[in-house]
């Protein structure tokens, strides 16, 4: 028979996987309680939520929260971290804390509501850029064959009113002499 306090934490837990962004699965076995504070302090700065959670409960958390694919990535000693605003800062944050003393293992990721996604594909995410950055470079990648056709269009023109211009200054001397 599960206590209050577990069906609390479970209806506690359901909330925030749904109101996230991005889930990544860690391993944290291994990690001493000083080293564990500044993790969290370091996660928490980058906007992460890290909870050591039991299995069991997570499971019923991702059932409820109707994200079933978490459990593909849960495995041994689990530590889930919770972003929740860009997917990709969130897992460079997680990314950089795993490798920075390399007792945090990520088991894998839930990027909102997709397919459970490997350890490979978590740090591939991480290098990506920050949003801004991205959408920059789209709006660049956009902007790109409208300038070019606006240059050729004002190169042409140019080229027509250079014509013009030498032709009129090829009369106007002889209209001088006349």
């Amino acid at each position: 028979m599960p206590t209050q306090a577990k069906v609390d934490r479970v209806a506690e837990l359901q909330e925030k996987l749904e109101n996230s962004s991005i889930i990544i699965s860690t391993g944290y076995s291994g990690i001493g309680v000083n080293r564990m504070v500044n993790l969290r302090r370091r996660l928490r700065e980058g906007g992460i939520e890290f909870i050591v959670i039991k299995n069991n409960l997570l499971s019923l958390a991702a059932d409820g929260a109707d994200v079933p694919q978490l459990k593909d990535v849960i495995t041994g000693q689990t530590a889930i971290a919770l972003g929740y605003d860009d997917a990709a800062a969130a897992a460079k944050t997680v990314s950089d804390a795993a490798n920075a003393d390399g007792t945090l293992q990520i088991h894998g990721a839930v990027v909102s509501g997709g397919p459970a996604m490997p350890p490979a594909e978590v740090t591939r995410l991480a290098t990506l850029p920050p949003h801004p950055v991205l959408m920059a470079q789209l709006l660049g990648n956009m902007q790109a064959p409208l300038y070019g056709l606006a240059s050729v269009l004002n190169a042409t023109i140019s080229s027509l009113a250079y014509v013009l211009q030498a032709r009129i200054d090829q009369l106007q001397p002889a209209e001088a002499a006349e």
